[in-house]
C-alpha cells in the first residue's frame, strides 16, 4: 500500500474530522445519553493469533506463484473450514504492474451464509516479494516475511473465527442446560454484554491477495485480488452492512489513527469501531486522530463494491524509515517485531464491534 493524500479528500477530511472526535480529543466524562457499552466477556487470545501469525510465517514469505504461498493458502482454508465456517477460494491470474501473472486465491471463510445481514472482515495474506524500503540496499531484492504486513490480520481474523466457532458452541450447551433447569437472572447479568453474536448476523472473513505486488509508479498495481473481488463478488448480489480491513495490526508500538478513505467513505464506521476500543479498554491504541489517506484493499471495496469499508492500519508520524513503521518492506518484518499487546488490543476492539452488533 501507499500514502495518497488528494486535495478533495483532504477538504473531505476537514469537514469530517468531528467523526473521529477532532485531532487531539480531550478525554471527558460521557453523559447518560453516551455512557459507553460495557465490555463484552469474550476474551480475544492475543497468544492463539501469536501462534496462527508464527505459523503463516513457518511457510516462509508466503510470495505470489511461490510453494509456500500455495501450501499456506490451504492451510487457512483448512482452519477456518475446522471452526465450521463455508470456504470458497476465488482464484483468477492476475497481471502485475510489470507483465507478471500472478496466481491469486482470494479465500473468503463465511459464518452463517445464508444469512442477509451481513459484516465483512478483510485483510490481505500475500508478502511482498522485494524488501524495498529496507534501510540496507543489499536487501531490497529479498522476499518480505511479512509477520506484520500480512500475517498478522489474516491471524487476527483466525482468533476470531475461532471465537465464534466456541461462542455457538456455549449457546447451544446453555440452551440444554436451560430447557433442564430455570433459574433467576441476576441486574448485573440482565446488563451484562451479550457472549454469542446476534443469531440473525452472518460474518465474512476475507483474506485478499496479491495486494502487495504494486509499484508507485504504476496506477492501480497495489490490491488486485481486493479490485478482482470487488468486480466479481463471490456471491451474486453481494451485500454487507459495512467493513473492516486489518492491515499490519500486530507492531511494536502501533497506534492506529482515523485513515483518511476511511472517514470520507464510512465515517459512521470509523465512529463505530473507535467507540468499541474506548469500551474495550484499549483507546490508547486508537487515538482519535488523523492518520494519512492510504491505497490499501478498502479502496475498491467501498468504491467498486459499494460496501463501507475502514482501514485499521499503523501510523507513525515520527518514524524516519516510514510512516508505516520501522519495519514496513524490510526484511526485518519478522516474528521478532510482532507485540502480542497490539494484536490484542485489536482483536479485542474487533470483538467488541462482532459482538455488540445488532
Amino acid at each position: 500500500m501507499k500514502t495518497v493524500l488528494s486535495f478533495y479528500l483532504f477538504a473531505s477530511l476537514l469537514l469530517l474530522a468531528t467523526s473521529c472526535g477532532g485531532a487531539k480529543k480531550t478525554p471527558a466524562e460521557p453523559s447518560a445519553a453516551t455512557s459507553l457499552a460495557a465490555p463484552v466477556d469474550i476474551a480475544f487470545s492475543a497468544d492463539s493469533a501469536y501462534a496462527f501469525c508464527q505459523a503463516q510465517c513457518d511457510f516462509g514469505p508466503r510470495t505470489m506463484n511461490s510453494e509456500a504461498h500455495e501450501r499456506c493458502g490451504q492451510w487457512i482454508v483448512e482452519k477456518f473450514q475446522s471452526y465450521g465456517l463455508h470456504v470458497t477460494e476465488q482464484r483468477a491470474t492476475l497481471k502485475g504492474f510489470d507483465g507478471t501473472p500472478l496466481l491469486s486465491n482470494n479465500i473468503i471463510a463465511s459464518y452463517r451464509p445464508d444469512l442477509a445481514n451481513r459484516v465483512l472482515v478483510c485483510a490481505h495474506w500475500d508478502s511482498r516479494p522485494w524488501a524495498d524500503n529496507d534501510p540496507d540496499p543489499a536487501n531490497h531484492s529479498k522476499p518480505v516475511m511479512a509477520a506484520n504486513d500480512g500475517a498478522s490480520g489474516v491471524a487476527v481474523m483466525l482468533e476470531l473465527a475461532r471465537l465464534i466457532s466456541s461462542s455457538e458452541r456455549r449457546a447451544e450447551h446453555a440452551e440444554s442446560a436451560d430447557a433442564d433447569e430455570t433459574s433467576p437472572t441476576s441486574g448485573a447479568e440482565a446488563n451484562a454484554q451479550p457472549s454469542t453474536l446476534n443469531p440473525q448476523l452472518g460474518i465474512d472473513f476475507i483474506c485478499f491477495d496479491a495486494e502487495d505486488w504494486g509499484d508507485d509508479g504504476y496506477s492501480d498495481s497495489w490490491a488486485l485480488g481486493a479490485q478482482h473481488w470487488a468486480k466479481n463478488l463471490h456471491k451474486p448480489g453481494y451485500k454487507a452492512r459495512f467493513g473492516i480491513l486489518l492491515d499490519m495490526v500486530g507492531g511494536q508500538q502501533a497506534r492506529f489513527c482515523c485513515e483518511g478513505y476511511s472517514l470520507y467513505y464510512a465515517p459512521q464506521v470509523v465512529k463505530r469501531v473507535w467507540r468499541a476500543a474506548e469500551e474495550a479498554g484499549y483507546s490508547s491504541y486508537f487515538p482519535r486522530e488523523d492518520g494519512g489517506t492510504i491505497t490499501d484493499d478498502h479502496v475498491p471495496v467501498n468504491e467498486v463494491a459499494k460496501i463501507p469499508c475502514i482501514d485499521i492500519i499503523p501510523y507513525y508520524p515520527l518514524c524516519e524509515q516510514s510512516s508505516f513503521g520501522p519495519t514496513w518492506h524490510t526484511v526485518n518484518d519478522d516474528m521478532q517485531h510482532i507485540d502480542r499487546s497490539t494484536l490484542k488490543a485489536v482483536g479485542q476492539t474487533l470483538v467488541q464491534v462482532l459482538f455488540t452488533e445488532k
